[in-house]
């Protein structure tokens, strides 16, 4: 990984590497700050990794004489159990609270509701527990959630509100199946497409400690507002490039000469 020569003068500084993946390298160029930052100030950049990587991934599965199935109107992954990073989940916060009031009590009111279902269907304990999570209690979470049908909250009219803020795990989300598989509830139907690089996997680490059973440690979106409430403490503050250089790590990517 390379970095520019720094002028004194700028904010910010621009990082050349390599990404590379299955039978696929990218080239990738990015400005971040120079100085002091946070991850949450790199979430744009590792949303806009994520893009690139679905656009390569898209490419071969086109290759390989598949097609990606998914469409807007479809919605029924919005139903799932959608995990999602810690910096994520005090975005979503963020995005929320920048709503016009009236839309804002809309959205809260609907994560309410939503809330109020897993907690009579006897699933909030096990959900505010997501550091704990073992395979076993994970998979079996995952069906009882779908089988409630819980949608998220930003889904309207099988499109997302929220498109542009939407998590990671929503946009690795692809599938080859037909788009009525995704609606059932034996999943083993879905055939879903691996991407060929982990991003949401590196972002979930980045300076944050693994979960007990896990690398990862996640939120669940339903729970996205009441974690963060619970968490107002921000992500450490390192210099850009030092952030940059941990995520590059994480992502196994090759490192320039």
């Amino acid at each position: 990984m390379n970095s520019l020569p720094h002028d004194p003068t700028s904010a910010t500084a621009t990082v050349s590497f390599s990404l590379k993946g299955g039978d696929f390298e990218m080239e990738a160029r990015v400005t971040v700050p120079a100085g002091p930052a946070r991850v949450s100030d790199l979430l744009p950049l590792a949303r806009g990794l994520s893009d690139r990587v679905v656009e390569e991934t898209t490419k071969a599965v086109e290759q390989q004489g598949r097609r990606i199935s998914c469409c807007k109107g479809c919605g029924a992954c919005c139903s799932n159990l959608v995990a999602i990073s810690e910096v994520e989940a005090r975005r979503i916060a963020e995005v929320v609270s920048e709503m016009p009031e009236a839309r804002q009590s809309e959205i809260r009111a609907r994560f309410a509701a939503a809330r109020a279902r897993l907690v009579e269907a006897g699933l909030m304990e096990l959900l505010q527990a997501s550091a704990d999570w073992t395979d076993a209690e994970y998979g079996k979470l995952v069906g009882d959630y779908f089988r409630l049908r819980v949608a998220c909250p930003f889904l309207e009219e099988g499109a997302c509100s929220i498109y542009g803020e939407r998590p990671v795990t929503c946009r690795e989300f692809l599938v080859v199946s037909p788009p009525e598989y995704c609606a059932m509830d034996d999943s083993r139907e879905v055939i879903r497409v691996r991407m060929l690089l982990p991003v949401f996997q590196a972002l979930a680490q980045w300076q944050d400690a693994p979960a007990k059973h896990f690398l990862e440690r996640v939120v669940p979106l339903i729970l996205a507002l009441e974690w963060s409430e619970a968490h107002p403490e921000p992500d450490p503050v390192r210099s850009g490039p030092e952030l940059l250089e941990e995520f590059v790590r994480l992502l196994s990517v090759e490192q320039k000469s």
